[in-house]
């Protein structure tokens, strides 16, 4: 169905210029602050970071709406197994899109002294959040490509439920808890790598 297609097409190129954003902030962006001069860090403080920031929460916005879309499509599958994983996968896309909107553009305003408030606690509650973003993304294009491509024969509805427990904790970790061993950028890789893993076996085998 054309309609469904040019939808999805817009779904997975803006999410790309999310997501890309997503890991430019974590692996390059955030690790090149560690070390660089001051005046350099605040001259892109003042005219990279709030560019980049625009593109990522505006791709945030337009991969949600078009995935709200898409779910009407989803929505009229048969496939338990597939609109189960499709259905899993929004959920970790949805509280991503939370966490740009209502926790990481807010308190990055405010570390880059857009608006008052208290630096060092926003940039820590946004790279929290930010951290979280990147570990649910495994788990987000788990449930985008298993939908279509990843066979499971029985999946049952308390290993969906386990899943839909276990990525609402990560988000609750994101709004309450600590970066832990997601403070390195090999550290969140591995957490995201073995989150997706955790999920799939919750799925398979429950």
């Amino acid at each position: 169905m054309i309609i469904e297609f040019i939808f999805r097409w817009a779904h997975v190129m803006f999410g790309i210029t999310w997501i890309g954003l997503l890991y430019y902030f974590n692996f390059v962006q955030t690790e090149y602050f560690k070390e660089a001069e001051a005046e350099a860090k605040a001259d892109a403080m003042k005219k990279l970071a709030p560019r980049a920031l625009w593109w990522f929460r505006w791709g945030a916005m337009f991969t949600f709406l078009t995935g709200f879309i898409l779910l009407h499509f989803v929505g009229a599958m048969s496939n338990f197994v597939a609109s189960s994983l499709i259905w899993l996968g929004a959920l970790a896309g949805t509280l991503m899109f939370l966490n740009v909107w209502l926790i990481i553009w807010p308190k990055q305003q405010i570390v880059l002294g857009m608006k008052e408030g208290e630096g060092p606690v926003a940039a820590a509650k946004a790279g929290l959040a930010s951290r979280t973003n990147t570990l649910l993304s495994g788990p987000m294009l788990l449930g985008m490509l298993g939908s279509k491509h990843l066979y499971i024969a029985d999946l049952s509805s308390t290993g969906l439920v386990a899943g839909v427990v276990l990525i609402l904790a990560v988000e609750a970790n994101a709004l309450f808890g600590k970066t832990g061993p997601m403070t390195s950028v090999v550290g969140v890789i591995h957490c995201s790598i073995a989150l997706t893993a955790v999920l799939w076996a919750l799925l398979a085998f429950l």
